[in-house]
């Protein structure tokens, strides 16, 4: 699989505030034109265990395909090593923390209301998400994974009613895969 250049830290912490900030605005932009009203963001203990649990549960299963499924370990190691590895163990909070409000903003908080809240808003709402994480063909199995983790997302706010808990997954799902990745490639290096 063919490597991304390597950029540095200050490199990628830049793309990725720039990136958060331009997908907030869209968020923002599409939600005041279609009068979308946001699911309420709201701090409730169960909601809190529920997240947690999620999270523990999506990064068993991704650890689970690291492990053995070859594609998909070679797909995550193409796709984080270009952004992980320059970064500072520190740096990890940002990582997880500006993509994944940004993103659950525009993806569960606008897009998904706006496509109906059914399944087929769900389904075109990952469909989307999951492109946004292929930078190119040979990345598929990150795309399938980013797809599937997209649509529990989607179920979650759908059950939950409130946009926190998706947030919550996706900032922890982040900093957890940040962290995982980064502990095993200075423990094999």
């Amino acid at each position: 699989m063919q490597k991304a250049e390597k950029l540095d830290r200050s490199k990628i912490l830049i793309i990725v505030a720039i990136s958060s900030v331009l997908l907030m605005a869209v968020a923002k932009i599409w939600q005041m034109l279609a009068h979308i009203t946001l699911a309420p963001i709201q701090w409730k203990t169960g909601d809190i265990v529920l997240s947690v649990s999620i999270v523990l549960a999506l990064a068993g299963v991704s650890n689970l395909f690291y492990r053995f499924w070859p594609l998909y370990h070679q797909s995550v190691d193409a796709y984080l090593e270009p952004i992980v590895d320059s970064l500072d163990w520190w740096d990890l909070i940002w990582l997880g923390l500006l993509p994944g409000m940004s993103e659950e903003l525009l993806f569960r908080g606008v897009m998904l209301p706006a496509f109906g809240f059914d399944l087929v808003a769900v389904l075109w709402s990952s469909f989307i998400f999951g492109i946004l994480h292929l930078p190119g063909l040979q990345y598929w199995p990150y795309c399938l994974m980013a797809t599937s983790i997209s649509i529990v997302l989607c179920y979650t706010l759908l059950v939950s009613g409130n946009l926190l808990v998706p947030i919550l997954i996706h900032v922890l799902l982040n900093l957890f895969s940040g962290i995982f990745w980064k502990f095993n490639r200075t423990k094999t290096t």
